[in-house]
């Protein structure tokens, strides 16, 4: 089955690398234009290399390497006026708008709720949860002039069940069921569907770094992925350490696709069986 998106339009914020770049290619394969955004820059108390202008250049030129369309913006999800103008240019120029993907968000230090430092808890906060609210926000206006549309939000396993010593993050995750449910009973009467997808560790920039082998395996001095493999495994009911971008592309191409016509307010994992332990 090819073109399950023919013809749609997607605004998809963290569209610079990993799964947000991973989403955009899915759907422009699947005949979707894109509006792509990104921060493009490095935040404060981000311990990883986050993407740049580079990165989001090279998700536009992967787009039309498949015969699609694509507007980009560097834009901060925290920065609302930022996201209007960038929906807005994308949509002027691209026709119409009938699915947002809001993928964008951070990884940053943790430790104990009680020991936790504010500011990381406000990075946090502000990002992954203020910053999932205000793009669906930003785009809402457009999906109602088309007279319906799709929504998939990025959760985690994190959002769904409680890890120790990452509660900023655990909470901001949990957030983002309750803004999905919400915007579906808000706008399910003007045909908007809206769902959110739960991976479990995936094979991105935010997993596969020097400062997550450390905080997995703390006991030896240069830890690498294939070090972190087996504690990663042990998340899991199936064999393997972490999913894929392109495993979480599949299952929001499918959310957004008419097959998922009827299919609004769930929460999806795709988690390799992570919720069953």
């Amino acid at each position: 089955m090819t073109g399950r998106v023919e013809g749609k339009v997607a605004f998809i914020t963290g569209a610079a690398r990993g799964q947000g770049r991973s989403h955009a290619v899915r759907l422009a394969q699947e005949g979707a234009d894109i509006i792509a955004v990104d921060v493009c820059k490095q935040l404060d108390n981000v311990p990883f290399p986050m993407s740049t202008p580079e990165d989001l250049a090279e998700t536009a030129e992967l787009v039309k390497a498949e015969g699609r369309r694509v507007v980009t913006a560097e834009v901060d999800v925290r920065d609302y006026d930022g996201l209007v103008a960038a929906v807005n240019s994308g949509v002027e120029q691209l026709g119409k708008l009938d699915i947002v993907i809001a993928n964008a968000g951070i990884g940053n230090e943790g430790g104990a709720l009680a020991d936790l430092q504010e500011h990381l808890w406000d990075d946090m906060i502000s990002v992954n949860l203020g910053g999932v609210w205000k793009t669906v926000k930003a785009a809402v206006p457009h999906l109602i002039t088309a007279g319906g549309g799709a929504v998939v939000l990025t959760g985690s396993v994190g959002g769904l069940k409680a890890y120790p010593n990452v509660g900023h993050y655990i909470a901001a995750k949990h957030g983002v069921v309750g803004l999905m449910r919400t915007f579906a009973v808000e706008h399910g009467h003007q045909n908007i569907r809206v769902n959110s997808v739960h991976p479990t560790h995936v094979s991105t920039s935010m997993l596969l770094n020097e400062g997550t082998y450390k905080l997995f395996r703390p006991d030896l001095e240069n830890p690498g992925p294939e070090d972190m493999k087996p504690i990663c495994q042990m998340f899991h009911t199936l064999p393997t350490p972490w999913v894929d971008p392109v495993d979480v592309s599949n299952a929001i191409l499918y959310l957004v696709s008419d097959e998922a016509r009827f299919i609004t307010g769930v929460s999806l994992p795709i988690d390799a069986g992570s919720m069953l332990k």
